[in-house]
């Protein structure tokens, strides 16, 4: 469920609070927790509705200045009176708080006990994959090439984008990358992980 910049801030402000979505089955449940980029933002409930349960005071908290500016919108702009698929649903959200991914890529002050768990969790990523060890290497290729598309990244070592994608999303998750609008670079924990791995480094 993507949600552009407009309804991020408003989410986070607390004036937005609901969702609306065509949807032939629901994407997502009650209790998801979905990472944007504007932090965490919480799915309270998620239900199935008729068009004209919605109301103008419902389009309002959901970031639209009435029903029918939503709707226009939620039928993507369909004209001649055609029908847009699926259902209408109703999702209750707010904002669940910053993105922890973000202070963790910040905290660049490593003990040995965080490089001694950054260190396990490359080496369960590297014997995940057959074709062998590549969470250095990857790293690395980020640290000389930032900013670059991920296409180009995944070409130069003779990948797939999407499963190269795959791979940085991990890195993501251990705090050591970052994405940017084209690309990624290290974060602060990625370069002092990298200063600290090894004796020449």
């Amino acid at each position: 469920m993507l949600l552009s910049r407009r309804f991020r801030e408003g989410i986070v402000a607390g004036d937005i609070t609901l969702a609306f979505r065509r949807w032939k089955r629901p994407r997502v449940k009650a209790g998801t927790q979905m990472r944007t980029p504007s932090g965490i933002v919480v799915i309270d409930r998620v239900e199935v509705i008729s068009h004209d349960d919605v109301t103008d005071e419902d389009a309002r908290v959901a970031g639209f200045d009435s029903r029918d500016a939503l709707f226009r919108v939620l039928d993507g702009g369909r004209r001649g009176g055609r029908q847009a698929e699926g259902e209408v649903h109703r999702i209750e959200l707010h904002y669940g708080g910053p993105d922890p991914r973000v202070a963790l890529r910040e905290d660049a002050d490593l003990s040995d006990g965080d490089r001694a768990e950054i260190d396990a969790r490359l080496t369960r990523l590297d014997s995940a994959i057959r074709s062998g060890p590549w969470t250095r290497d990857v790293l690395e290729l980020i640290a000389k090439r930032p900013a670059t598309l991920a296409e180009d990244l995944a070409a130069s070592r003779g990948e797939e984008r999407l499963p190269f994608k795959r791979r940085v999303r991990h890195l993501k998750e251990l705090g050591l990358t970052e994405s940017l609008e084209a690309g990624y670079r290290l974060s602060p924990r990625g370069r002092a992980y990298l200063r600290l791995d090894g004796p020449e480094s």
